[in-house]
């Protein structure tokens, strides 16, 4: 039997899309570097940015993968134990724009504005666990 589409559900998976679209402005940046031909004509994918803010974009993209571990198992936690409330399908979606400020901000290099944002974000994720911990 299929699951519903819950609103923790419906904003994980907008999260997984965004995610998997960040690494598109890198990418551009190395093929106007380099040309197409030498952008991807690369075994060991070790052509470095020229561009600093494609590094943190790189470095933003990685961050938001690695988080996307830890909030996605919890979203499905919450819809498979049927926990979900007002207060975690708002937390999911406050993920997803924690999440896309994140990346803008890391990648403009706004130091302390990206670490509150981030904090924002791992907020987020303590909502869904603890609230499927019966905490909240």
């Amino acid at each position: 039997m299929p699951l519903p589409l819950t609103p923790e559900l419906y904003w994980l998976t907008l999260t997984c899309l965004m995610t998997g679209l960040f690494w598109v402005p890198y990418i551009l940046q190395l093929i106007l570097q380099l040309g197409p031909v030498r952008a991807i004509w690369d075994p060991t994918g070790a052509h470095p940015h020229d561009a600093d803010w494609a590094l943190r974009a790189k470095r933003a993209h990685y961050n938001a993968v690695e988080n996307l571990v830890v909030f996605a198992p919890l979203v499905l936690v919450v819809t498979l134990t049927g926990t979900g409330t007002p207060l975690t399908a708002t937390a999911a979606a406050a993920y997803l724009v924690l999440r896309l400020a994140h990346y803008l901000i890391h990648t403009a290099a706004l130091p302390v504005l990206r670490t509150v944002v981030f904090l924002g974000g791992w907020a987020c994720q303590m909502v869904l666990g603890l609230t499927v911990l019966g905490l909240l």
